[in-house]
């Protein structure tokens, strides 16, 4: 078995658009709605990688993850559960660790590069 190496540029990868209002409970302002491209997923179901587009609003960020993120474009905000936050733009890489309790609030459309090794597989 060879394994290629995965360029987010070329690859077709598995895309997913969904709006996140159809979660219930996760959304406190705005209509975001994401469009996702997952380039890698490990047999396990618990390491992927891809890029993620959104639209402007604000819900509860995911748990149970460690995520990467590159901002390749756009402007967001996470706002911890203490009301700290943190602003990140075009050009802009961060973490954030498991445990984290807060909220997403994209700005401005952002999409971004991911990484995320999640601890509740698929």
């Amino acid at each position: 078995m060879t394994i290629k190496v995965i360029d987010f540029s070329q690859d077709d990868g598995q895309r997913e658009s969904r709006r996140l209002a159809d979660l219930p409970g996760r959304v406190v302002d705005g209509d975001p709605r994401h469009q996702s491209t997952t380039f890698f997923e490990n047999l396990a179901g618990d390491f992927i990688a891809g890029t993620w587009t959104s639209t402007p609003g604000r819900w509860h960020a995911f748990t149970d993850r460690d995520e990467f993120c590159y901002i390749v474009s756009g402007h967001v905000r996470l706002i911890a559960a203490d009301g700290s936050a943190q602003t990140f733009r075009t050009g802009d890489a961060f973490l954030i660790p498991d445990g984290f309790r807060g909220y997403w609030e994209v700005i401005e459309t952002t999409t971004k590069h991911f990484v995320i090794r999640s601890y509740t597989p698929g």
